[in-house]
């Protein structure tokens, strides 16, 4: 049986199942109305994401078998406009001897990126085969059409990790500068995260260049979903560290330099500060922008929506820009605002210490929401709590809390109270400066929060599992009086996922 014919069979297999229990989905309590989600079964890191011809392309780790982590595949979806998504047939499926065995649990086609050369689309991704030797090679799969994929003959085109390095080896970024093509990949020298970086002229022959940036020996043991690209007159390396206490999806600003093959830092922070928020990765569309996507979990959590059959959704996607400060922001794309429908506008609520108001007595908004409010703050107070209670229950026992607090000038998102399925957490971003004034710009659907803080500065993104019914919105103050400048809170209308 021949390498094409027996991924063919593996794709329409996948396809069956995908046709067999998406009907499922129907009724799932918690599905999102806005975000992205698979069509049915298991989704986690955003792969592959690209813009050609007016059309962006997100591909994703995905499972057809089942709600639970599994036998890897690349599922696919198609938009014009970021926000509606049209469902494509399964991009690949596991069926090389170095990523098929259906006898393991580990396996499949691993995460990876996108490029497109000439008038071919080529997907570039892992093969991972637990057992195997190597674990964790590189290949390729190529289009004519963005939609049905060959994998190439030349696979895998990098047969292992190099010497000294570890064999997790996953997870490659390809990108072109000048008349090469370039490539990073995820792994570990020693107890030290690392990327690998690989170069080439024809993207099918790999040299191998060396180490191109590596843990300080506090930054996690291993590198996951690199991302290495220009934003502004700087270079960012973003990567999902394992095994590490200082955060999940981190971003360092500095310089590329490409005769040497190392990037050189400058400075670090996380590019959100959430809980549920990993394998970001980017890409640049036809107008410049850098987007990013993110898978909104996160490994070894609950998923309570496994009930009806399901787990895993992408973030809203989000624009990177790089401030003067050096310092990476992340804001909402505008296509987003196709999506608002009615619409409530305060100005000017004033509020004493230690009181509460509710939003929306006249206007009951469910649970899909943008919500925008800046708060104006007693100059030169040292104290005190400023923010909101969303999906609220009438009683107040069901909660998530957003808030800034100006003692720690942290802005916090509190799951605690969030109902009895969801994690319970506290999420804290610190913010660069503080000053007498805090905007939040939030996105609230079913089961997830999106906060965006002072236009981008920071940003906290977490799952809830709240009862549907609990919706409530109050503003509150602790500790301080403030000034809610203005508030603005737009029901959203679903998005299309065709």
């Amino acid at each position: 049986m021949t390498q094409h014919k027996t991924h063919f069979e593996q794709l329409a297999r996948a396809n069956q199942a995908v046709t067999d229990t998406k009907h499922e989905q129907k009724e799932a309590s918690y599905r999102l109305h806005y975000h992205f989600m698979a069509p049915t079964g298991w989704l986690n890191d955003p792969n592959g994401l690209i813009q050609h011809n007016g059309v962006y392309h997100l591909f994703y780790q995905f499972n057809p078998y089942s709600y639970h982590w599994g036998a890897m595949h690349w599922g696919h979806a198609t938009s014009r406009d970021l926000v509606n998504w049209k469902h494509e047939p399964v991009a690949l499926a596991p069926s090389e001897p170095y990523e098929y065995d259906e006898t393991k649990s580990e396996m499949g086609c691993f995460s990876g990126s996108a490029v497109m050369n000439g008038d071919v689309m080529m997907l570039f991704y892992t093969g991972h085969l637990e057992g195997h030797d190597p674990k964790e090679v590189q290949a390729i799969a190529t289009s004519t059409d963005g939609i049905h994929f060959t994998k190439h003959a030349a696979n895998p085109v990098i047969n292992g990790s190099p010497e000294g390095l570890s064999d997790e080896f996953r997870d490659p970024k390809v990108w072109k500068h000048g008349e090469l093509w370039y490539m990073v990949v995820g792994t570990a020298v020693g107890h030290d995260g690392a990327v690998a970086l690989y170069k080439s002229s024809n993207l099918i022959d790999w040299e191998y260049v060396g180490i191109a940036a590596k843990s300080d020996g506090t930054q996690g043991d291993m590198w996951e979903c690199p991302d290495l690209f220009p934003l502004g007159d700087k270079y960012v390396l973003m990567t999902s560290p394992m095994n590490t206490d200082r955060g999940k999806s981190t971003v360092m600003v500095g310089s590329m330099d490409y005769d040497k093959g190392v990037f050189i830092p400058e400075s670090q922070h996380e590019i959100d500060y959430g809980i549920d928020f990993y394998a970001a990765q980017t890409f640049e569309d036809e107008k410049g922008r850098r987007i990013l996507f993110a898978w909104m979990d996160f490994p070894f959590t609950e998923f309570p929506s496994k009930t009806d059959k399901w787990s895993g959704a992408m973030t809203i996607p989000r624009e990177l820009t790089l401030g003067k400060d050096g310092y990476v922001r992340s804001q909402p794309v505008p296509e987003l605002t196709a999506l608002r429908d009615n619409h409530m506008h305060d100005d000017k609520l004033v509020l004493s210490e230690d009181e509460t108001h509710p939003l929306h007595a006249d206007y009951p908004f469910q649970h899909s929401y943008e919500l925008k409010c800046k708060w104006v703050l007693p100059e030169n107070k040292a104290d005190g709590k400023v923010g909101l209670h969303l999906r609220q229950s009438k009683d107040g026992s069901e909660q998530t809390t957003v808030f800034y607090d100006l003692a720690t000038n942290e802005v916090i998102v509190d799951t605690t109270h969030a109902g009895k399925l969801s994690h319970k957490a506290v999420n804290k971003a610190g913010l660069l400066h503080k000053n007498d004034e805090v905007t939040f710009h939030i996105f609230v659907d079913t089961c997830s929060v999106e906060v965006f803080v002072n236009d981008g500065e920071a940003t906290l993104s977490t799952r809830i599992y709240p009862d549907l019914a609990s919706n409530d919105i109050t503003l509150y103050t602790e500790g301080t009086g403030a000034t809610a400048e203005y508030i603005d809170i737009w029901e959203l209308k679903n998005a299309e996922m065709s």
